[in-house]
């Protein structure tokens, strides 16, 4: 396997990336999250021929086809159920990564893309829109549940000086899911009326991958530690993970949140909310993750096709113009995800929403002026790869990343539970308001998602420190600070410092470790 864990100084652990941390890494998302990006461009290519199949099965089932309104209502039902799947998964998150653990987890939700992928495959065979429009709500379920398992496990065996390289990890293979369903969409591809069906049933190869491949590989060593108190397995898992056996200083550390956490259980989405020791955590899951849909990237894509046949584009081209913005989005997330360890969280989300809102704003600008000034055509088609490529090099992974980093075990899963509800709602409530905002606001209703790009970062900027290098630990003393200063005006020092201990978030007691030197290596 590859490198070595460095003691650089006491306490401090320094890590070197090794195969088996890329291995998980490259399955989890490659299985997971990478059908997120697919499914979410998957159906914009053979919409007109999933909509004659339907029209053609309403015939033969009633004598009579569907006029053009029910047509496309039926069709609407088809892109929406995806997000509905995706808020059910994201509700049961808490549930199954405390009962199955995060690898667990993800494992055992591939059953749900098998049945999808049957669903929509065999679909036409058996003559039923229904299979098709099942199948994506099934296969939303999933998504919903690996949009937030896949960063929790990654985040939890990544040592936190690699923890943002592999935590966007998932981002950058959502980018390629999409840029994989334009480029398969293709005419010349499975962009042909008899290969619909084939194409959405594509999702279970990489999943069926991730299925053999996945379960050689050990569970989150945190979880096995501080909610499973398996000490054997967690060390064995370190030694698989960091390649050498010097891991006392990290097994220190989780240690030590498991003395902090020792009579905290595993948390509700209920108890997280009403937890006042974690409220600006919480806060800050619930900007950053509604600004993340709120930017408007759901309506650039939707609108995308419009503005660049406003630009002169010939509509024979726009496929390829817009594959070529898929190929943008790779190479934005891969930008952020070698660069989010040298230059932090912060700067990327910052840099990234700012410069959304900028686009946004630069977007009604030349909607606006493109009927006097030509040149404003090519302008707006500046702003909408400037708006996707903003999104893809920060703020699309990295609120999934900060929620890992901002909780500890025992508020980590309700967290997840709570950012990911909040995304697909979100995502929901874009997808069905747009249209009604373009409706009554034309061009201007872009100047409605830079506004919120501009406030989401300006949050961040004075309430999110960074957390790059930091364990979780170190991060949740640095919020317990925060709120001790914030209520220092209203409460004595002996309430601060039961304030900063409050549910194990906040400065410990000094206490010994104890490690068992027998299991390391000799």
């Amino acid at each position: 396997m590859a490198e070595e864990v460095l003691i650089t100084a006491p306490g401090k652990i320094t890590s070197h990336l090794t195969s088996s941390l890329l291995a998980v890494a490259f399955l989890t998302s490659f299985g997971s999250s990478m059908l997120y990006g697919f499914n979410l461009a998957v159906v914009n290519s053979p919409a007109g021929y999933i909509k004659d199949f339907y029209n053609r099965t309403i015939v033969s089932r009633n004598g009579t086809g569907l006029n053009q309104e029910a047509l496309t209502l039926m069709y609407s039902l088809t892109v929406s159920v995806f997000a509905v799947g995706g808020l059910v998964g994201s509700l049961m998150v808490g549930i199954l990564v405390t009962r199955f653990g995060r690898k667990g987890t993800v494992l055992n939700s591939t059953v749900l893309v098998f049945i999808a992928g049957s669903l929509m495959g065999f679909s036409r065979i058996c003559n039923s829109p229904e299979m098709v429009i099942f199948g994506r709500f099934i296969t939303g379920i999933h998504s919903g549940i690996a949009l937030s398992v896949v960063p929790m496990y990654l985040g939890e065996i990544a040592p936190k000086n690699l923890r943002g390289f592999l935590g966007l990890m998932p981002s950058i293979f959502i980018c390629v899911g999409v840029f994989t369903a334009q480029i398969l969409g293709l005419h010349e591809l499975l962009g042909k009326e008899d290969y619909w069906p084939l194409f959405l049933a594509l999702v279970v190869i990489p999943t069926f991958i991730q299925l053999m491949l996945l379960p050689w590989f050990p569970e989150s060593p945190r979880y096995l530690l501080i909610e499973k108190h398996n000490v054997h397995a967690t060390i064995t898992a370190l030694k698989w993970y960091r390649a050498k056996c010097n891991i006392q200083a990290e097994i220190e550390e989780m240690q030590e949140e498991q003395r902090s956490l020792s009579s905290v259980r595993t948390v509700s989405v209920w108890h997280l909310l009403l937890d006042s020791s974690v409220r600006w955590q919480v806060l800050s899951v619930v900007v950053i993750n509604i600004g993340m849909q709120l930017s408007g990237i759901d309506a650039i894509w939707f609108y995308t096709n419009d503005i660049f046949e406003n630009a002169g584009i010939p509509h024979p081209q726009i496929q390829y113009t817009t594959v070529g913005t898929g190929a943008i989005e790779v190479v934005a997330g891969l930008i952020g995800c070698f660069t989010i360890e040298h230059l932090g969280r912060r700067p990327l989300i910052i840099g990234g929403f700012g410069f959304m809102g900028v686009c946004c704003a630069g977007i009604t600008l030349s909607l606006v002026l493109q009927a006097h000034v030509s040149i404003m055509r090519y302008v707006s088609v500046a702003c909408v790869v400037g708006i996707i490529a903003g999104f893809c090099i920060g703020p699309a992974g990295v609120p999934f990343l900060v929620t890992a980093e901002l909780f500890k075990q025992s508020h980590r899963p309700a967290a997840y539970t709570v950012g990911g509800a909040l995304n697909w709602m979100s995502n929901f409530t874009v997808g069905f308001v747009f249209p009604f905002l373009q409706m009554s606001a034309g061009a201007y209703c872009y100047l409605v998602f830079a506004a919120v790009c501009l406030a989401v970062a300006t949050y961040v900027f004075f309430i999110i420190p960074e957390t790059k290098n930091k364990t979780f630990m170190e991060i949740s003393q640095m919020f317990a600070s925060k709120e001790a200063i914030m209520e220092s005006q209203g409460v004595g020092i002996s309430d601060q410092l039961r304030l900063r201990k409050m549910n194990g978030y906040g400065t410990l007691e000094n206490g010994s470790v104890e490690y068992d030197s027998s299991m390391s290596c000799p």
